[in-house]
């Protein structure tokens, strides 16, 4: 199931939103003060890319949730928002409920990304 979800997340616009994920985070890594953002973007692409299958555990210590604050009021709660919204779309029918599910799973990680950790089920 994993597998036939994480292809059909490819064909329906995952893999462009990968790609936007990867070209944001290349372009923030351009500058030195950008590193740590573009390394978040990156995080988001290969989420992203493929939704079905993986998990996102939280850790980090003061130090991320003080970046994770700043990142909250900057761009995380409008990124978030939008992630919300695509998966409120996406409930409405039966069959988009577990694409759904993996736009709430995306949201959470735009809106506190720093100190996240991307695994494997």
């Amino acid at each position: 199931m994993r597998l036939l979800g994480n292809i059909l997340w490819l064909i329906l616009g995952g893999l462009a939103i990968a790609v936007g994920w990867a070209l944001v985070g290349l372009i923030l890594c351009i500058s030195i003060i950008g590193i740590p953002l573009g390394l978040q973007a990156f995080k988001m692409a290969a989420l992203t890319l493929t939704p079905f299958g993986k998990t996102v555990v939280y850790g980090g210590g003061v130090g991320s949730t003080l970046v994770n604050i700043i990142w909250v009021v900057l761009v995380g709660i409008w990124m978030a928002i939008g992630y919300v919204f695509a998966g409120l779309l996406n409930c409405i029918t039966i069959i988009g409920i577990p694409f759904g599910i993996q736009s709430f799973k995306m949201a959470k990680l735009a809106l506190w990304p720093f100190g996240a950790e991307i695994r494997n089920l």
